[in-house]
């Protein structure tokens, strides 16, 4: 006997909040209906003590004031609720990603990661209903004749989400339309052997890095993201003929979080050079057609060259920084000779044997190319112009940012001008003195690129803290 398809359940959602920023405003009042769509199975409904003001123009929209709020639970006490009312249920609600963020962002304060499939009505009725002047839950209420008695309220606008589902769901092929939606348009059967809709619905939605694997469970692709699961989404259906190309090789996928957008910045830079893998070298190529490396000549002096990225006379771990254009590697090697008194036979030109290079007679070459300056000596300052490539901050400091979970921080170092590498500190640690704080540190060898795209970060965005070494 063939076993009995389990039965699709949705858990309708709706919310009132203090305001429109998942990120900083809070949850006033929740409602949950869940339903098969034809029938309510069971409900929820409550409200939240936002463990703050509700300003006065949202209780104008919503009528609820912060006299009715006070004696209400606050989240971590209605938490289990909501989860045990969502449970193997589609999450759904009229413009899902506000409720679905606010909730998950609530979890996620209290060190648990909610992730569920959504589906947003908003969505599905465009789909199902297009031409219609405003898909907006007043609108379609009216539209439908659907009878409420508090617009604004949690309740009646999550019973309101949950007739309009239901009799979308009546209609011919609408439940294949809700399924499409859900799972972003990706169809099981178009997937790479190996790799399941289950598979990419229970990637974490938080930032961190992810990984594609060949047959062979060879690397050939790493990536960054502030939420996993969603670019992954992307990724798999994107649908061009590369990204197909690219998607055939791959028969397995892996992730790490990271907690924060910028150590995934930093752990995919790592993670690259470790690995490099094939994909990425191709399209670094094609962002960076030149490049500047170094090399060991016979006589023991390093030696640098201004040359095609993709170049194979030079391994991807010589290479010291990338370039837009010939001219600027060029001009890079140029700018090193004469800081730090460098030779203009180990910088690219051609080798004269023992005779001396132009700049030997004007005291502006120490004698490396007659073999006067020893290889010893030369290297040190060569080492220091190494350096001096990667060196972007003027100052040493600590970047400190949101970790894995509500106990943790990221802990960045930034010392002698470069980032050396990132670690986690305990919440209660981070009065430890610096010397114990670099011990958490995971250090890398620093590299140019990564130290331009910490600088723009630092530049551009503001979810960090600094801390002066």
């Amino acid at each position: 006997m063939c076993a009995k398809k389990k039965e699709k359940l949705y858990a309708v959602v709706d919310i009132e909040t203090t305001g429109g920023m998942s990120n900083r405003d809070r949850i006033t009042e929740i409602a949950i209906i869940v339903t098969n769509g034809r029938s309510v199975i069971k409900s929820f409904t409550s409200l939240i003590n936002p463990e703050r003001s509700i300003p006065p123009e949202i209780t104008r929209i919503t009528g609820i004031t912060n006299d009715m709020v006070s004696d209400a639970p606050k989240f971590y006490e209605v938490a289990k609720e909501i989860v045990e009312h969502t449970n193997d249920c589609i999450f759904v609600a009229h413009n899902v990603s506000f409720d679905y963020n606010f909730i998950r962002n609530e979890f996620a304060s209290l060190g648990y990661t909610y992730t569920k499939r959504q589906l947003c009505t908003v969505k599905l009725s465009r789909k199902t209903f297009p031409g219609l002047k405003s898909y907006a839950l007043g609108n379609l209420i009216k539209h439908f004749g659907i009878e409420v008695n508090a617009r604004h309220r949690a309740f009646d606008d999550a019973y309101a989400t949950t007739e309009l589902l239901g009799r979308i769901l009546s209609l011919e092929n609408a439940e294949e339309t809700a399924t499409d939606i859900v799972n972003k348009g990706l169809k099981e059967s178009k997937l790479p052997v190996g790799i399941s809709l289950e598979k990419l619905h229970s990637l974490p939605e938080t930032p961190g890095v992810y990984y594609m694997l060949n047959a062979y469970n060879r690397i050939i692709y790493i990536g960054k993201s502030i939420n996993i699961k969603a670019r992954m989404m992307q990724h798999f259906g994107a649908g061009t003929r590369k990204a197909e190309r690219m998607l055939s090789q791959v028969a397995e996928i892996d992730c790490v979080e990271t907690g924060h957008e910028l150590l995934a910045i930093i752990h995919e830079s790592y993670e690259i050079k470790k690995h490099l893998p094939e994909i990425n070298k191709i399209q670094r190529t094609s962002d960076y057609p030149f490049a500047v490396s170094q090399f060991m000549d016979d006589d023991g002096y390093l030696n640098f060259v201004a040359h095609k990225s993709s170049d194979k006379k030079f391994p991807q771990q010589n290479i010291l920084s990338y370039f837009g254009s010939l001219a600027s590697a060029k001009g890079a090697i140029s700018n090193l000779r004469a800081e730090f008194i460098l030779c203009e036979s180990k910088i690219g030109a051609a080798s004269k044997g023992k005779l001396p290079c132009i700049y030997r007679s004007m005291s502006e070459c120490l004698g490396a190319c007659t073999g006067e300056e020893s290889a010893e000596d030369y290297n040190v300052r060569a080492q220091l112009a190494i350096s001096s490539i990667d060196r972007i901050f003027e100052k040493d400091f600590f970047i400190v940012t949101a970790g894995r979970n509500t106990d943790e921080k990221g802990l960045i170092l930034i010392e002698n001008g470069l980032c050396h590498g990132f670690g986690y500190i305990s919440v209660e640690n981070m009065s430890y003195g610096i010397e114990e704080m670099k011990e958490v540190i995971n250090y890398k060898t620093p590299n140019f690129e990564l130290n331009r795209l910490i600088r723009s970060y630092l530049a551009t965005k503001n979810d960090f803290k600094i801390l002066p070494i």
